[in-house]
């Protein structure tokens, strides 16, 4: 008996000095970063902020590598079909985890197939009008002049299945409202439409309406979430004026291959903590609109499986698709 405890303790001491070695000899080559949609998105911007920043805290490219296509599809099927040795990354956002709901097939997992490693920033979605076209100040004004005038506010996305087009589709269901949804192929022509009027609302992120608000071309109603914007710290949250739950804010995160080793994901893990805390970081990400976040893997994982089932709820219940 004394034999086969020693036995077991012997082993137990070689697979932790195995894990050991693992985490400190990776990576030992250069690593891909995907980034499933086009340079210039939020995910891209990350991407190029940490990627240098990896690469000087271990001592291998981090290669940033576009592939847009298909909502997401393309870039992440390539990152679920990559060995799980660490040297194939993925950075996404939450509209990964509306892609199951959207569309009747995808060719993944998005939670058996990947390996989640860190949250890595956010960025707020706020609700916004053409003063011109949609004479309201707030929300409660929006909800009087909508059901006053049913099927007459037209309000844009970049398409359906967005989160900017499933954000309104709460908010009219909790408003008790009717509003004619407008997609566009992209958020280029919807902004383009807002600003001259011819569409009258619009969730937008924080950023990039806040030029816009400047300017007197469009105002916030509100923010999504529970609270205020720290980029917007003087517009009120739905959670403040009643709205619950209306939780489409963007997240962002660190992604591998399923089976990432363990001791691959938490080198990753802690890296990505430390970075994210950098003031160079932080400054960069801040003027981009993203507030700087991390997490750990099983709360990130926790985030992506309750966000699976919600949008695959609220879609069937709306009958909203991409196909």
């Amino acid at each position: 008996m004394q034999s086969l405890i020693r036995f077991i303790g012997v082993a137990s001491l070689c697979l932790a000095a195995a894990g050991a070695a693992q985490s400190q000899t990776y990576p030992s080559q250069p690593v891909t970063l995907i980034v499933p949609y086009t340079p210039g998105t939020g995910i891209d911007i990350i991407a190029r902020t940490v990627g240098p920043k990896l690469q000087e805290r271990l001592g291998q490219p981090f290669i940033v590598d576009n592939r847009p296509g298909a909502s997401g599809n393309i870039g992440a099927e390539a990152v679920a079909k990559a060995a799980p040795n660490g040297n194939t990354l993925m950075i996404t956002v939450n509209t990964f985890t509306m892609t199951p709901a959207l569309y009747k097939k995808i060719p993944y997992d998005p939670v058996a197939d990947f390996t989640p490693i860190s949250k890595l920033a956010f960025g707020s979605l706020a609700l916004v009008v053409n003063p011109d076209a949609l004479p309201v100040k707030s929300l409660d004004e929006l909800a009087s002049y909508a059901k006053a005038r049913p099927g007459k506010i037209n309000y844009g996305s970049p398409g359906n299945g967005t989160p900017q087009h499933l954000a309104v589709e709460i908010l009219k269901e909790r408003l008790g409202i009717d509003m004619v949804h407008v997609p566009y192929k992209g958020a280029a022509g919807a902004n383009t439409d807002l600003l001259g009027g011819h569409i009258q609302l619009m969730v937008l992120p924080v950023h990039t309406a806040l030029p816009f608000v400047r300017q007197g071309k469009l105002r916030i109603l509100a923010v999504s979430g529970e609270s205020r914007s720290v980029l917007a710290p003087d517009v009120p949250s739905m959670g403040e004026l009643g709205i619950k739950n209306l939780d489409v804010d963007l997240y962002f995160w660190l992604a591998g291959p399923a089976n990432l080793p363990k001791p691959v994901v938490a080198r990753l893990n802690q890296e990505m903590a430390a970075i994210m805390a950098m003031p160079d970081v932080k400054e960069s990400l801040m003027r981009q609109g993203l507030v700087p976040a991390t997490s750990s893997p099983e709360e990130i994982n926790d985030s992506i499986k309750k966000d699976v089932v919600r949008w695959k709820t609220f879609t069937r219940q709306h009958n909203i698709t991409a196909d």
